[in-house]
Parts: C-alpha cells; sequence; structure tokens
C-alpha cells in the first residue's frame, strides 16, 4: 500500500516500496540465513504504571 502522502507527481523517481512484499522479503532472509526471533524483554526493570498498563491491555483481550 503506497503512502496517502506520496503520488508520481511528487518528483521523486527512486525506488519505492511495498511495504507488505518488504516484510515477506526480509522474513525470507532471516530464515535463509537462520536467524532466529530475538527474545522478548523480561520486563524485569519496569515500573509500576507499565505493569499496571500491560495487565489492563491483557485484562482486556489484548496483546502486547
Amino acid at each position: 500500500m503506497a503512502s496517502k502522502r506520496s503520488s508520481t507527481a511528487d518528483g521523486w523517481t527512486g525506488r519505492r516500496l511495498d511495504m507488505p512484499e518488504f516484510a515477506r522479503q526480509l522474513a525470507a532472509r532471516k530464515a535463509a540465513l537462520g536467524l532466529p526471533d530475538p527474545p522478548r524483554n523480561a520486563g524485569k526493570s519496569r515500573t509500576a504504571s507499565k505493569r499496571a498498563l500491560l495487565r489492563a491491555i491483557e485484562e482486556s483481550g489484548g496483546e502486547w
């Protein structure tokens, strides 16, 4: 999906990226190289307010 702000009339002659396609290619390259997904942050240094926010998100059915 192209940006709503860019157009072919803006004078840009360089390459335009299709972000979903770029993400697919990046994932394929990482898989081919055997790169692991980085581990999630353990959250040991989170503030009380951040913990409360994440708990509220989880309780409402969201994922963070």
